[in-house]
């Protein structure tokens, strides 16, 4: 059975310690992305949805804002200030800053002060290192969690789209994030053969930012692209193709500058980080086994994170691969709601993950 399902049976005469903790405290799943964290409390859900960022002081390190706040600051702050993301490809660059940033979210969900520390799930990527899943344990330890268990993306992101990953049959995920593009073919509540790749939402951006500067000469920031990506990107022809301005300022002249460009280029722009994409979900379909195979054939695989939402590239990875491709139907609380799921029965995930 999955997680979702499974409700612990006790003996009503004895409650052990961590389940009398956890009536005194508010139990927690955490999505720590690249570009944003999200934040699920048992029994109430998603209550936290907010980027990854911290505005720092550059001289005595103090943090000046979080999340939302701090991420308006990137790219405007003083001399004095710096806005920096301190995930890098699904990973922590920052030690300190992450723990700041995590002890800043558990305590806005958890500010009840006769509670104790919360228990937490926390999403990590498939291909980190045993030194990198440490330091996840450590920055959430030090931040105020009383236990921290962990779980590989692609199985959160597969718990929270709903697939029946306990069956005898192939379930596929491709959740694109922020830092990592997960993938995972998963039966049996286990994880058959699985790949991340550090190409994501971010190195999106950068394709973008990097395609502006080469044909118009155009310097932006990572936000002006992230908006871009949004608006008008794509990884399929469209049926109309979309247009959007953009301002910048000009590499040559140093001047303020505004053009105005296609989905078309941007599609361009994208091709060789989406192409990597695709030999990713195609390098994984060769790594399953015969039998599960067959299975996907009808199953197809299920798509989630922010990387889903691109228009088209469900039809292109579906051309390029020959299966049914589905986009999940939140795909970017899919991770989330993974953990949320797990909360539940923490066994589970200590006998499967």
């Amino acid at each position: 059975m999955t997680p979702r399902n499974i409700r612990a049976r006790r003996s009503p005469q004895t409650v052990p310690m961590s389940s009398f903790l956890g009536y005194f405290s508010n139990d927690i799943g955490i999505d720590l992305g690249t570009a944003n964290t999200l934040v699920y409390v048992k029994d109430k859900g998603i209550v936290l949805r907010e980027p990854s960022v911290v505005a720092l002081d550059t001289q005595t390190r103090k943090v000046r804002a979080v999340g939302d706040e701090a991420k308006k600051m990137l790219g405007r702050t003083p001399g004095n200030i710096t806005a920096i993301r301190p995930m890098k490809d699904g990973v922590i660059a920052d030690f300190d800053v992450t723990e700041a940033m995590l002890r800043y979210f558990i305590r806005k969900v958890h500010n009840n002060a006769l509670r104790v520390n919360p228990r937490v799930v926390i999403a990590i990527p498939s291909g980190i290192t045993e030194v990198e899943k440490r330091a996840v344990k450590d920055s959430a330890t030090h931040a105020g969690a009383r236990d921290v268990i962990t779980i590989p993306e692609p199985m959160a992101a597969a718990i929270g789209v709903g697939l029946p990953i306990d069956e005898p049959a192939a379930n596929m995920i491709v959740d694109i994030g922020g830092g990592t593009t997960e993938i995972a073919i998963i039966s049996l509540s286990g994880i058959v053969f699985s790949k991340s790749i550090r190409v994501a939402g971010d190195e999106l951006d950068s394709a973008i930012v990097n395609y502006m500067k080469r044909a118009y000469n155009l310097l932006i920031g990572e936000r002006t692209a992230e908006e871009i990506k949004v608006r008008v990107g794509s990884a399929y022809p469209l049926d109309e193709e979309l247009t959007m301005e953009v301002k910048g300022r000009d590499s040559v002249a140093g001047l303020p500058k505004t053009i105005h460009i296609t989905s078309q280029e941007i599609r361009e722009a994208l091709s060789d980080p989406i192409s990597s994409i695709v030999d990713a979900v195609r390098s994984t379909l060769e790594r399953c086994p015969p039998e599960l195979s067959a299975d996907l054939v009808d199953r197809g695989f299920v798509m989630a994170g922010g990387g889903a939402l691109i228009r088209g590239i469900d039809r292109l990875l579906s051309e390029k691969t020959g299966l049914p491709v589905i986009v999940a139907d939140d795909p970017l609380s899919a991770v989330a709601n993974g953990t949320g799921a797990v909360l539940d029965d923490l066994n589970w995930v200590l006998q499967n993950v």
